[in-house]
């Protein structure tokens, strides 16, 4: 062990000399009180420290002791339906030792070295493996099976594998390899900075279904996919990633609360053990990891938090899971780095930003893929990242901002005014984009109906349009239009109402099918067209807009997945009361 002695303390940066064999990202113990630490840059034996804890009552002469050790993070069994800090200490064991509040210099394993699980080998004696490859698996919870990999750097054969009860860090299998017997436990260590490898990268092709119409059908997201939802305080970026939390067809869900308000992790805390996940009718907790780092935490330790969930999620991605990404949000992990660039004197950038925050947005976005993981199976695993952003103001062209908008390849932009007109989720459909609408396009198409991509193009034309006769309407009003614009107003105003806009807390509207979405958007295009069809046959404008039938086109959102059938009745009486128009003209 490398010892030094801290020279110059600056809030979470402390400056320690004598550390001479110590390594650039090493874990340091700091002072009497073992305060975990980070070293961030070296010049000579002087090295600067990021501590994760509360630095007060710390100062020069005090002790700092290297590990030797990157920062890690444990993966094994016992992650799943935790809450952990940013450097992976599992906040409730944490409650057990020191109470409610934190205590300085207080830590503990991050899994479970007493509980025992149950293993249950699908490799046999004499098998050759390799990297990545299944040793056997764990229930870890009623709906996710851990599957215990060959650690990566070790291949060779099977010398002896057990089946039974074992803790986290007991032997299950001895493997010979070149450089001897390596003895295998379920217990793995995987340095936070460094991306776990995968075979290959393969390109997103299936979307990443969150149940949110406006996403789904205009601005899906590919499995292994990255999106930003940048947005100003209080235009819903929470709620949004809490929904897609909820609701995406992701088998592992890893949600880092990064530098926000400790209350929305309580919010996460209450609601998500009494939500029922639809595919499995079990708890959402049951595979969901959560990462609280907030925003009363130590500052230090926000950046910390992004990487060991990302490192979480590839290791979950790496036994050929579909894992989804939230952190929130990635302006607090980046107002971090702004903080520990300032101690560090570092030459600021743009709005006093670190010079490097743009590639240190790349490469945590980039951690994001679907691969086709490591070992001899050919299994395919994803990772999705969405992360929300938190620009001053609302002002899209911060920093922050823009180099994530570089980056990722949707951005899902909130309105404020949107959200002042409580339309929820408000997202803007005009400045929105996603890069993966194509080939989401075919796929939608080929799994649910192939004019879902022809009505939402047709939609989003529409939206288009009625941008452009809102001016002219507060121009000069609305009675200047002819009833041809006038009826586009109304179906533009259907599909903003009764199809953008969506209940997050109501029983039925929280979640919404591709299914479902693709029959109420083509009931609503049905509907305009069979009035287009009225109009030209003389039937007068008024009597199209008092048909009986458009409360139930208002209504379709509120209809339940079992009786989808009752929208195809709502066509019919569109047919029915349409051609009652057309006959009395």
């Amino acid at each position: 062990m490398n010892k030094g002695k801290i020279t110059k303390v600056s809030g979470p940066l402390i400056e320690a000399s004598g550390l001479s064999d110590a390594n650039i990202y090493d874990v340091v113990e700091v002072s009497k009180d073992k305060l975990i630490g980070e070293i961030i840059e070296m010049r000579g034996d002087v090295a600067s420290i990021q501590v994760y804890e509360e630095t007060t009552g710390i100062g020069p002469g005090d002790e700092v002791v290297s590990t030797g050790h990157p920062l890690s993070v444990e993966l094994g069994p016992g992650m799943l339906e935790k809450m952990y800090d940013g450097i992976q200490r599992p906040l409730e064991k944490l409650q057990d030792l020191a109470g409610e509040f934190l205590e300085r210099g207080v830590t503990s394993t991050a899994l479970d070295r007493e509980k025992t699980w149950e293993f249950n080998p699908t490799a046999s004696v004499s098998d050759k493996v390799e990297s990545g490859d299944i040793l056997g698996e764990v229930e870890e919870t009623s709906v996710i099976t851990h599957k215990i990999m060959v650690p990566i750097g070790i291949s060779g054969t099977i010398k002896d594998i057990k089946a039974g009860e074992f803790t986290v860090d007991e032997t299950i299998a001895i493997i010979e390899t070149e450089d001897g017997d390596k003895e295998v436990s379920m217990l793995q260590k995987w340095p936070v900075r460094q991306a776990r490898p995968s075979r290959r990268k393969i390109d997103p092709d299936e979307p990443l279904i969150t149940g949110q119409r406006v996403i789904d059908t205009f601005f899906p997201v590919a499995k292994g996919g990255t999106a930003a939802i940048p947005g100003p305080f209080g235009s819903g970026k929470t709620v949004v990633q809490h929904q897609i939390a909820k609701f995406a067809d992701a088998d592992i869900v890893i949600y880092v609360g990064c530098g926000e308000r400790g209350n929305e992790m309580t919010d996460v805390l209450n609601e998500f053990p009494e939500l029922i996940d639809p595919k499995t009718g079990e708890s959402i907790m049951k595979r969901t990891v959560l990462i609280a780092n907030t925003s009363n935490m130590p500052v230090a330790a926000r950046e910390a938090s992004i990487y060991t969930g990302v490192t979480l999620a590839e290791y979950f991605r790496d036994m050929g899971y579909n894992v989804a990404m939230m952190a929130d949000s990635t302006s607090r992990w980046a107002e971090a780095l702004r903080e520990m660039s300032g101690r560090l004197e570092e030459m600021p950038g743009d709005e006093g930003f670190p010079a490097y925050l743009a590639s240190r947005i790349a490469d945590f976005y980039e951690r994001a893929g679907k691969v086709e993981v490591l070992g001899s199976r050919n299994d395919i695993g994803s990772l999705s990242v969405i992360g929300a952003v938190s620009p001053p103001g609302g002002d899209l062209s911060e920093p922050v901002t823009q180099a994530t908008l570089r980056i990722v390849k949707v951005f899902w932009g909130l309105d404020y005014d949107l959200s002042y007109q409580r339309h929820f989720p408000a997202i803007n459909w005009l400045s929105s984009y996603s890069l993966y609408q194509d080939k989401m396009d075919k796929y939608i198409d080929s799994e649910v109906d192939e004019e879902f991509s022809k009505n939402r193009k047709r939609s989003m034309s529409l939206l288009q349009q009625e941008s452009g006769l809102q001016e002219v309407v507060r121009l000069v009003g609305r009675d200047a239009l002819s009833d041809d614009d006038k009826l586009k107003l109304d179906v533009t105003k259907s599909i903003r109402e009764d199809y953008l806009q969506q209940n997050a807390f109501h029983d039925v509207d929280t979640y919404c099918s591709l299914r479902k979405q693709d029959k109420m958007l083509a009931t609503i295009l049905y509907n305009y067209d069979k009035s287009l069809e009225a109009l030209s046959a003389g039937v007068e404008l008024e009597e199209i807009e008092k048909l009986p039938v458009r409360e139930k086109i208002t209504r379709l959102k509120l209809i339940s997945e079992d009786d989808l059938g009752n929208i195809e009745e709502i066509r019919s009486e569109i047919d029915k009361q349409i051609e009652e128009l057309i006959r009395e003209a």
